[in-house]
């Protein structure tokens, strides 16, 4: 959906100018300047794109929030705001897409159209030759010459007749991804302290509530490695050699940036691009927020202003006197699950999927509107849950929460991971990774978050990440490896090699490489860990790894 803005050299965008359309005029992929209200309480006009129309609805629970059970009917609206509008504001990120009413709509400005389309340039086809006594394949050779089987007569009705000759499947140009490099073998690393002004940014800023900039930067593209082979078909006239396609354009920042828009954070299902946000607000405890994604929420609460949930079983309903009536009943004051951490304020919960199936398909509803790489919503048995909460004197309050499969192949420690949006810019994302990573310590394994990462999760990871390897070098005397550094943190040889790279903390001193700390990585670093007040305490973790057997491993059968 919106522009096609892969196509070079193609025409302008058409422009209509302002006052000469009408609301009925904007279609999908149009650009328009739409009325929207900043945190500060200010109203701007920014260019947005729609991206899908629809006709307002009413729900059948929207009613029952209003005294009388009376909502606005759709008669009695503007005509304008008969129609919504879901539009992705320009420069800004995908999860501030919302849906607005047509009155919003600036028509007095210009409307820019989508740029058309570069027609499709015609495929050439190669000419094929054979040599002489060669044939193509799946063809026989006759002995006669005559088209005939030899020996067996041909009927006099076809006797001209000459079958119209196959062409030559085309051999696809397919571009195989080439091994990865390896890494480099460093036997040990000394700690060597170099001052140095000019090194870059030691950590990236915890953002994981960052929404009103686009933080999707440039993405590397590299072209597919091109094939030194050359293709020879066979014709009748002899070899022709065939050009070899050309390779792959490398795409453009542009073209990167846009297919990160369309397709979110990291999604991967193609059908995913297409559903856009059904969720306004979603009120939750004392807290109320905006929804980010598409979450597959029933239908009939597709359209409701705010939608209501429980913060301890996560039922969610279409009023709060529905919300109220079943508090009343609802006798869960925590998350149903074993508590294997308590520290002052901060307790964490472990629950099996399979047990514990209705409130971790609840959990999973909930996160989805927050994560748009997510793609399993109901299919929660093969995962353990670990639930981070917030006593007080009313109970357990969900803060975050991170996903764990049972059995990974791939030795993930993480599968999903989530702050909710409310407790975001406080610290709790590097305590949820620091958890995960103590309990890896506890089953003696390295870990890893599965990948694709969001770009709010490698933001956090890759603060956590340096932080806990500048913290032990700084706190040992003796020599580290990378073996040893991984051994005492669970972080995979990968994920050090990477962080130590990023932050050019590798050197090249007397024929081997070390790590130097400099003057201002080291600066930063007492700065952050001035602002980290919360962290994990291994002591009050009483855990021991779950044994699963074959059978209780058999999901969906």
């Amino acid at each position: 959906m919106g522009p096609n803005k892969e196509a070079e050299g193609s025409e302008p965008a058409p422009i209509t100018p302002g006052g000469t359309y009408s609301i009925q005029t904007v279609s999908v992929g149009c650009k328009v300047h739409i009325r929207r209200s900043n945190p500060d309480g200010s109203t701007e006009e920014r260019l947005a794109e729609i991206l899908s129309i629809r006709e307002r609805q009413t729900s059948a629970y929207a009613a029952r929030r209003r005294p009388g059970g009376t909502d606005t009917a759709p008669e009695s609206l503007k005509p304008e705001d008969k129609w919504e509008y879901f539009v992705h504001w320009e420069h800004f990120n995908k999860r501030l897409d919302e849906w607005v009413a047509g009155s919003r709509l600036v028509l007095s400005r210009d409307l820019e159209w989508p740029k058309p389309k570069a027609p499709p340039q015609p495929k050439k086809a190669p000419t094929t030759k054979i040599p002489p006594g060669k044939l193509q394949k799946g063809k026989k050779k006759n002995k006669t010459g005559s088209g005939s089987a030899a020996g067996k007569p041909v009927p006099p009705e076809y006797a001209d007749y000459s079958p119209t000759p196959t062409p030559a499947p085309q051999t696809p140009n397919y571009s195989p991804i080439g091994p990865s490099t390896p890494l480099p073998s460093i036997p040990s690393i000394p700690l060597k302290r170099k001052a140095d002004d000019d090194e870059e940014s030691m950590y990236e800023e915890d953002a994981e509530g960052e929404m009103d900039v686009d933080a999707e930067g440039e993405v590397d593209a590299e072209g597919d490695p091109d094939a030194d082979g050359e293709v020879v078909l066979l014709d009748d006239d002899g070899p022709t050699e065939i050009e070899p396609s050309p390779p792959a354009q490398h795409f453009s920042k542009e073209v990167e940036i846009e297919k990160l828009r369309t397709s979110g954070s990291m999604t991967q299902s193609i059908s995913e691009i297409a559903r856009v946000k059904n969720l306004n607000r979603i009120q939750m405890g004392k807290h109320e927020v905006e929804a980010w994604y598409f979450s597959p929420y029933p239908q009939e609460y597709a359209h409701l202003p705010v939608l209501y949930i429980c913060e301890f079983c996560l039922s969610y309903f279409g009023s709060q006197f529905m919300l109220g009536r079943h508090r009343t009943r609802c006798t869960l004051l925590h998350p149903p699950g074993n508590e294997i951490y308590r520290h002052e304020d901060i307790s964490f919960f472990e629950l099996d999927g399979k047990r514990q199936l209705t409130w971790c398909r609840n959990l999973s509803l909930l996160s989805k509107s927050f994560l748009d790489h997510k793609t399993l919503y109901y299919d929660v048995t093969p995962f353990m849950y670990y639930v981070m909460c917030q006593r007080d004197s009313h109970g357990c309050h969900v803060i975050g929460y991170f996903s764990k499969e049972k059995e990974s192949a791939d030795n993930y420690n993480v599968a999903c991971i989530l702050t909710l949006p409310q407790h975001q810019r406080h610290g709790y994302g590097k305590l949820l990774i620091e958890f995960s990573y103590e309990l890896s310590k506890k089953e003696g394994k390295l870990g890893s978050p599965e990948k694709p990462l969001s770009d709010l999760g490698l933001l956090s990871y890759r603060a956590y990440w340096g932080e806990t390897i500048i913290e032990l070098l700084v706190n040992t005397t003796e020599d580290l490896s990378i073996d040893d550094i991984a051994q005492k943190t669970s972080i995979t040889h990968a994920d050090v090699m990477n962080t130590c790279t990023t932050l050019q903390l590798f050197k090249h001193y007397k024929g081997q490489h070390v790590i130097c700390l400099s003057d201002s990585i080291l600066e930063r670093y007492e700065k952050s860990k001035a602002k980290r007040k919360r962290r994990i305490h291994p002591e009050y973790l009483i855990w021991k790894p779950p044994v699963f057997t074959r059978d209780q491993l058999r999901f969906g059968w």
